[in-house]
Formats: C-alpha cells, structure tokens, sequence
C-alpha cells in the first residue's frame, strides 16, 4: 500500500513539472497557487508567534513576520541585491515611498524593512484570512481607499502617531500594483503626511520585474531584484503649498533610479 502511493506520488510530481516545462501558463498558475498557499500557512503560524511573543497588535511584531517572509525568495529561486540601507538610519520617524509592481512585493518589502516600521493598505486586506490576521498584528494601518475624507482622517492620526511613537510609515505613492515596467502617477497622500508630521521622504526603488514575472505573458521565473534606498529628502519647513513640488522631485527622482536598476536608457 505504501509503495503504491509513493508510486502515485512521484508520478503526480513528475507529471506537473512536465506541465511547467511544457506550459507557461501552468507554470505560472502552480507557482502563483503555492505562493497564496505559503502566505496562508505562513501567516498563521506567525501569527500564533506574535500573539504568544507580544501579546497583541504591535508594531514589534513586524520582526517576527520579516523573518518569515525573508525565507519565501528561496522558495522561488528570488536574489536581492540592495544598496542604500544606511538612508534607513535618520534620527526620528519618517516617510518611505516605493514602488508597488505586485503580489510579490511582500518579499521585497522585508528585504529590506527597518525596525518600527509600518505600512499603509487598503482595508479590504484585512478580511484575507490569517494574511489580513497577521498584517493586523503587525501594527498596518488600514484606509478606505474609497472615502477620500476617512484616508484624510486616518492620515492625519498617522502624523500624530509617527512622532509620538517615533516609528517610521511606508506608503505606495502609486496606490495600486502596476507591472508595466514604468511609474504611475504617485497620489500625494504620502508626501501630505510627511510635511504635516515635518520628517524627511526616504524613497526606495525596487527594479522591474517584467525580466520575470509578468501575469498578462504568464511569466514567473526566477530572477535578481535590485533595491536602491534614496538619501532622506528633507520637509522641514516646507507647507501643504510645497507637496506637488515635493511630489514631482520624489517621481522624477524614483522613475530615473527605476530604469537605471532595470537597465532602461
């Protein structure tokens, strides 16, 4: 009986990576399937950490769950070569912009996270099971995307708390993944919160993934990522009149570093 399932067993492995050698497509829909599986199993032993590490919903949680999350690249055969992380070590709280390019940012993001820091996410996140769980107890802040006068509402505490709790936020200034290898146009919600809190916008540029990952071709493979943390750029001074200048300087900045690292003239 025990051979006859270690029979079946090797024949189902074989026959799906005959599959993703011979389909991109299946190729694709197996290694998307595993990754949304390991997030899942992931997240609530994690979890189960966090709760008994520290109890609750803190921001302390978040080396718990970048110790996980640091070992998936293995997983999918995923390099990172990063520069810049000594940018990370201003005095205070701060703002971190990024690109956002997809599911798979997760991995980038604790790459490189530094301590007492917390993201910004849309609220629909936090209905994903043991992922919306465990990105609960680590301390993300969540807004509606769709009530312009909550997410101002929210980003106004999100101030207040930077510099009483001294903790750093990190935002996708593009507001949504975007996988075309260029930048969207960023929202300013970002670059308001760091002038009303008065501390600098650290950028931090992730090079395109298209080389490999790419949803619309069915394309995942593995790869090398490189990630460049900018010098802080400072908002002392500066008014809610001085945030589309600020804006535009981030962008211009970010999509110059973006092709440099994806090697785009």
């Amino acid at each position: 009986m025990e051979l006859g399932w270690l029979l079946w067993g090797t024949a189902v492995l074989l026959l799906l990576h005959f599959l993703m050698e011979l389909s991109p497509t299946v190729n694709f829909a197996l290694r998307i399937g595993f990754y949304c599986v390991l997030c899942l199993v992931s997240s609530a032993l994690a979890a189960v950490a966090c709760l008994l590490v520290n109890g609750g919903r803190t921001v302390k949680n978040m080396r718990i769950i970048r110790a996980v999350v640091r070992t998936f690249k293995y997983f999918f055969g995923l390099r990172f070569e990063v520069k810049g992380l000594e940018n990370f070590k201003v005095a205070g709280p701060a703002v971190i912009v990024s690109n956002h390019q997809s599911v798979l940012d997760m991995m980038g993001l604790m790459e490189v996270l530094p301590d007492n820091c917390v993201q910004v996410a849309k609220k629909e996140l936090m209905y994903m099971g043991s992922v919306g769980l465990i990105i609960y107890l680590g301390g993300i802040i969540f807004i509606n995307r769709k009530s312009t006068s909550s997410a101002k509402m929210v980003m106004s505490e999100v101030a207040k708390t930077m510099v009483a709790e001294n903790v750093k936020v990190w935002v996708y200034p593009e507001g949504t993944r975007n996988c075309t290898g260029d930048l969207l146009p960023f929202k300013k919600g970002a670059f308001h919160l760091a002038v009303q809190a008065q501390v600098p916008v650290i950028p931090v540029v992730y090079s395109s993934f298209t080389s490999f990952y790419n949803p619309k071709t069915k394309l995942f493979t593995s790869g090398k990522i490189k990630v460049e943390v900018l010098p802080p750029i400072e908002t002392k001074g500066l008014t809610s009149d001085d945030v589309t200048n600020l804006t535009d300087r981030c962008f211009s900045t970010m999509r110059e570093t973006l092709f440099r690292l994806s090697g785009r003239p």
